[in-house]
């Protein structure tokens, strides 16, 4: 075989095996190549059926809430964007730990809202009014912003977690697998993740190291190409 003969056979061996690489992937997704939407649908399923008593419907925002086993932050994600009142996806806590280390909430940006001793920060996806087959429900609904509003779902892979983006740095995460951080091989002790960007909440008067029953820490997160270190408030939760 000449040499041009052998490049042409060294490419086609290479698009043949990409090829395998990516029937492969489809197949794992069940014929659908976006892997991230697909298994952070599954991953959330698994994190809702492992504390269904935390999970209720919540009237005010029109949609569905997920609660911290201490009751102190909820994840709430809207089933019609049309009727919610501030937000689509978003945080509700309870301020004290951050007033007691001095915040000033007249100072917080657009983005939060505060009242009755709580906060609430996250985004608007939309104005649609979502449709549902067979009524709407907290997982439907989740997946409803995975279909529609694809962009505000990601992959953390230090963490091994799936997250909806609540706009500004904020973010709710959950384990991928809640034994095992697939990446890392190492046990799962995260399974969710309620995540805040400390910026605003610094500007507003919060002493990050006085903030009790929050994480401050630097996180690894990627920027385009290039992995970044910065600092986040974090309440995580081992489930299981």
């Amino acid at each position: 075989m000449n040499r041009n003969g052998k490049i042409i056979a060294a490419a086609f061996i290479a698009f043949a095996l990409v090829a395998v690489i990516v029937a492969a992937v489809v197949n794992r997704a069940g014929g659908n190549l976006d892997v991230v939407g697909t298994e952070s649908v599954s991953s959330f399923e698994a994190v809702l059926n492992a504390v269904p008593d935390s999970v209720k419907a919540d009237e005010s925002n029109g949609g569905w809430s997920l609660t911290a086993p201490d009751g102190s932050v909820r994840f709430i994600w809207s089933e019609d964007y049309s009727k919610s009142a501030l937000h689509d996806v978003m945080l509700e806590l309870d301020a004290a730990a951050f007033v007691n280390a001095g915040l000033d909430a007249d100072k917080l940006p657009e983005n939060y809202a505060a009242y009755d001793g709580m906060l609430m920060v996250g985004t608007k996806l939309g104005t649609d009014e979502p449709v549902y087959e067979g009524g709407s429900a907290p997982l439907p609904a989740f997946e409803q912003i995975v279909k529609n509003h694809r962009s505000f779902i990601n992959y953390h892979m230090d963490l091994d977690h799936y997250g909806v983006k609540l706009g500004d740095g904020n973010m709710f995460e959950w384990a991928k697998n809640m034994e095992t951080n697939t990446v890392k091989d190492i046990n799962q002790d995260k399974d969710m993740v309620f995540v805040l960007n400390p910026e605003p909440l610094i500007a507003a008067g919060v002493d990050p190291e006085k903030v009790e029953g929050w994480v401050y820490a630097p996180v690894s997160v990627m920027e385009g190409s290039k992995t970044l270190e910065v600092y986040k408030f974090l309440k995580p939760f081992n489930l299981k």
